[in-house]
């Protein structure tokens, strides 16, 4: 498989090349140089999840990974379900949270983690990402107890659930987690600090697990063949697909995978107030205002990094602007949302209700709308319970870790802080 920098496209990496280092030069991002294409698409989704995702990948990736080592990394990887059900007869949820953090990050996480263990020779890693709540826990226990490699996660502090941060901040050994006095964005400036440091990166084997690592991204187009798979033939061809959408990662995904021949007519993508892309679409500027926290915590992201990956799509004419529209959901909405999904008899948590909302305002007649629901509503059990003025039950993933001693270091939206640990690890 052969990459580029979308900021420098004479750096060409390969596929180990590009998950170990991440990032390119001058903070950018790789791309596949060509994207493979599935003519037989209805041979690909009668497929089980493990066998089709395989193939998926190893179109991808190519020769650099046997595809049979590449099916025993996918079926370790991608160990659980995630099932479409049926909101009301127009729409469904793609439930990505049954995973062992209850979130979508899961299935990139601990496929990164695979390629990493497959490609790192025993090279001391250290992996630096930032979280906005999700991320945080999927890459702390996809890596955790892995010789040789260190994980560095910061994460807002006071901007995130409790109990996301319990499934991260508790694990100690190799983990280790930052609360930063500061935003999202704060953390992911730090994070791209860090890589545009070509001596520290050298001296503690520095990497990113977040959705700029090419690994993550391409394990997270296999969900969206799934959901397809899922589908009764005739919603196929009129599928609106929404995304909850704060790093917009998760959307990029589902962009490479119609590049790739999926069948989804058009994509949505729903944010909260922190409304950059909405805004940039209507107008054609990129004007990233302030964080404003929300209860959809996960989406509060101004200044979203994978969002030059859906630019390259359109530049190299893969996708057209005119098959992605956007909105924003307030959190009053968000509430409105929730209670109208949970009279329907589907619990929902915030980031899935702004998905389906902006959804179902934009579906027209004759389409079948699919939001992705990308966290388990417990991890938001107080907004949620609070909202519906219901009791959830907390699974076994949340009750274990309820209680424990957050083991986070508090630190200063200073990058000195951030090299001072980096280096002692």
């Amino acid at each position: 498989m052969k990459l580029y920098n979308i900021k420098e496209h004479e750096q060409q990496v390969n596929f180990e090349e590009a998950v170990r280092t991440g990032l390119g030069r001058n903070q950018g991002l790789f791309f596949p140089q060509e994207l493979p294409r599935f003519d037989d698409i209805d041979a690909l989704l009668d497929m089980d999840l493990v066998s089709r995702s395989t193939e998926i990948l190893s179109a991808l990736i190519g020769d650099e990974i046997a595809k049979p080592r590449l099916h025993e990394m996918v079926a370790s990887a991608f160990d659980f379900t995630a099932p479409v059900v049926a909101v009301n007869d127009k729409i469904s949820a793609l439930e990505l949270f049954h995973g062992p953090t209850l979130a979508f990050k899961d299935f990139g996480g601990r496929f990164m983690a695979q390629c990493l263990k497959e490609l790192s020779d025993g090279e001391k890693i250290t992996i630096l990402t930032a979280t906005s709540g999700d991320t945080g826990a999927a890459v702390a226990h996809a890596f955790a107890g892995i010789d040789n490699i260190d994980v560095v996660v910061m994460y807002p502090k006071g901007k995130i659930s409790h109990l996301q941060e319990q499934l991260f901040c508790t694990l100690g050994g190799n983990i280790h987690t930052l609360a930063v006095e500061g935003t999202f964005d704060d953390c992911q400036a730090m994070v791209k600090h860090a890589f545009d440091q070509p001596e520290l990166r050298k001296t503690v084997g520095l990497n990113s697990a977040n959705s700029i690592n090419i690994s993550r991204l391409m394990a997270q187009i296999c969900y969206y063949f799934e959901a397809v798979a899922q589908l009764p033939k005739d919603q196929r061809d009129q599928l609106v697909v929404s995304v909850p959408s704060g790093n917009f990662g998760n959307l990029t995904a589902g962009l490479l995978a119609r590049s790739m021949g999926l069948p989804i007519k058009r994509f949505v993508a729903a944010t909260n107030a922190n409304d950059t892309v909405p805004r940039y679409l209507e107008s054609g500027d990129w004007a990233p205002n302030p964080t404003i926290a929300t209860i959809s915590n996960a989406m509060d992201v101004s200044a979203p990094n994978n969002w030059p990956r859906v630019e390259e799509l359109v530049r190299r004419e893969e996708f057209s602007w005119d098959l992605l529209s956007s909105d924003r959901v307030t959190d009053e909405q968000t509430a409105e949302t929730l209670k109208a999904m949970h009279e329907q008899g589907y619990v929902c948590e915030p980031h899935g209700a702004i998905a389906y909302r902006v959804l179902e305002q934009t579906l027209q007649p004759g389409e079948h709308g699919l939001f992705l629901c990308t966290a388990h509503p417990a991890k938001f059990i107080e907004s949620v319970e609070d909202i519906l003025s219901v009791k959830l039950e907390l699974p076994k993933a949340l009750a274990d870790v309820a209680d424990k001693e957050n083991l986070s270091e508090l630190i200063a939206a200073d990058f000195a802080q951030v090299e001072a640990k980096l280096r002692s690890l």
